[in-house]
């Protein structure tokens, strides 16, 4: 190798050794290293979104049950909802979110929920009826009901 002027030589290193330990800072350094690396990468991958699954039909998902054919504690229930109260339960009234997507679409804020009391259970059970706001604006005249007994799985709007 011919060196010219200007020219600078790169120092020589010596040839590693096969099993050569590294320090305790290094390692140290490597395994914060790699674990940047994998947070990095973790969150990259946590915070790649997938399009939202359509809804189904809400028409394909609601069924209908006459007034009469609700249980009695669901008949109660609907009788304080136009009523307008008293209600039980702490959370009766509170925004019901339709994360399910089986109601028709509506603006948060629009259902609200109503525990129906089941005999027998510790707390409040998994029947509710959902009002919707309707053309009103009030659950109470809205004549807009859905009973679900299964937790929001399923619905059927009640017929008056």
């Amino acid at each position: 190798m011919t060196l010219h002027a200007g020219d600078v030589r790169p120092p020589r290193l010596a040839p590693a050794k096969i099993g050569t330990r590294l320090s305790a800072a290094a390692l140290a350094w490597l395994s914060r290293l790699l674990l940047i690396a994998a947070v990095v990468l973790g969150a990259t991958a946590c915070a790649r979104e997938q399009p939202p699954s359509p809804p189904p039909p809400a028409s394909a998902q609601v069924g209908e049950v006459e007034v009469a054919s609700l249980p009695r504690q669901a008949q109660e229930t609907l009788t304080l909802i136009r009523r307008g109260g008293p209600f039980p339960y702490r959370k009766d009234g509170s925004v019901f979110g339709n994360r399910e997507r089986l109601l028709p679409k509506q603006p948060r804020g629009y259902y609200t929920e109503y525990t129906v009391p089941t005999p027998g259970s510790r707390d409040r059970g998994a029947r509710r009826i959902v009002a919707g706001k309707g053309a009103t604006g009030d659950p109470a005249t809205s004549g807009e009901y859905y009973y679900t007994d299964d937790h929001y799985q399923s619905f059927r709007r009640i017929r008056q």
